[in-house]
């Protein structure tokens, strides 16, 4: 019994040595390559983070690639438009500026009209007993200077009426546009229900295309027959829009917005410069007004400035230093907006 209690004594130590050994081999081994192995996790997660980052960088470059030929293709657009408009003869045929003032005439008629009246205003001064040549001035200036002057009467005031309704006329080609009507038919609908002369000018543009004039051609024409700052806006919008893509429907909403704020600008620009423009017009008319009264109360004292030599000469140079001095005051309270 006592020789088996020490064999089995000696097993048992030799299996905890054995244990104990196993034991510190694994901690050595655990010491030894557990920095590897999660220094090689750690690289792993790091490497897989580098590669998401470069792929968001190439994200990232791809989309400001895009942007930046979409800024060029947006600036090359803009220098063709720029270069049609300056290649385009500054002087304006009379055509143009029969269709500009909304007159439904031909030239002829024009030229005929204008001769006629030109006899009327001649035959009415030579009856007053004014001599030929000034009958012969009167009626130059009236068949050449007065309905030149009604053409540019009448094309401000049509520009007007143009600028008053264009806004809203943008606004719904923006909701038709938005509801997913293509643009044609937009312009259609601007052409049917808006008011003289939006409407007139928008169905050119649908009445044109339908005969095979594109878009780009019918924005240049009714920019010729309306030429203002707005109808180029647009003419840009629809063809850099046509030739880059883009959201139409957010581009013209934006346009809408620009166009009111320019016409909220010109009403506070008008309001400003009206007390400037009030005594301009008092200045300018005051020594025509002291002359014709002092005539009317006294006219032995100021019929010598036009029968003396020396007043006809002081009058002259009175009318040329006033017209410096009103041509002055004008371009000092005329606004470009």
């Amino acid at each position: 019994m006592a020789g088996d209690r020490r064999v089995f004594d000696g097993n048992l130590g030799v299996i905890l040595i054995s244990l104990m050994a196993a034991v510190a081999v694994a901690g050595l081994a655990a010491a030894l390559f557990y920095p590897a192995i999660a220094g090689g996790g750690q690289s792993s997660r790091r490497l897989a983070e580098v590669k998401s980052r470069s792929v968001d960088t190439k994200r990232t470059s791809r989309g400001a690639d895009a942007g930046r030929n979409r800024r060029r293709q947006v600036q090359e657009t803009l220098k063709q438009l720029d270069a049609q408009k300056k290649n385009k003869k500054k002087r304006v045929p009379l055509r143009i500026r029969i269709e500009q003032a909304g007159l439904g005439i031909s030239v002829r008629a024009f030229w005929v009209m204008s001769i006629l009246f030109g006899l009327f205003v001649a035959f009415v001064v030579l009856v007053t007993g004014s001599g030929w040549a000034v009958t012969a001035i009167t009626a130059f200036v009236a068949s050449v200077g007065v309905p030149r002057w009604f053409l540019g009467y009448a094309k401000k005031r049509r520009m007007t009426r143009f600028l008053n309704e264009f806004a809203n006329a943008i606004d719904v080609v923006v909701r038709g546009v938005k509801s997913g009507l293509p643009v044609n038919d937009c312009f259609q609908i601007v052409a049917k229900e808006s008011a003289d002369p939006v409407g007139p000018e928008f169905r050119r543009i649908v009445e044109g295309q339908r005969l095979g004039v594109t878009l780009e051609q019918g924005m240049e024409r009714m920019y010729e027959r309306m030429p203002l700052a707005e109808v180029n806006f647009l003419s840009i919008v629809m063809t850099i829009q046509k030739k880059t893509g883009g959201n139409l429907a957010e581009a013209l909403a934006n346009l809408s917005t620009v166009l009111r704020d320019r016409k909220k600008m010109q009403g506070k620009i008008k309001s400003m410069s009206q007390e400037a423009k009030s005594s301009a017009a008092i200045i300018g008319a005051l020594p025509i007004i002291i002359m014709l009264l002092v005539y009317m109360t006294s006219p032995e004292y100021i019929t010598i400035l036009w029968t003396d030599r020396l007043g006809q000469v002081m009058l002259v140079g009175c009318a040329v230093w006033m017209t410096i001095g009103v041509l002055v005051m004008r371009k000092m309270i005329n606004f470009d907006f």
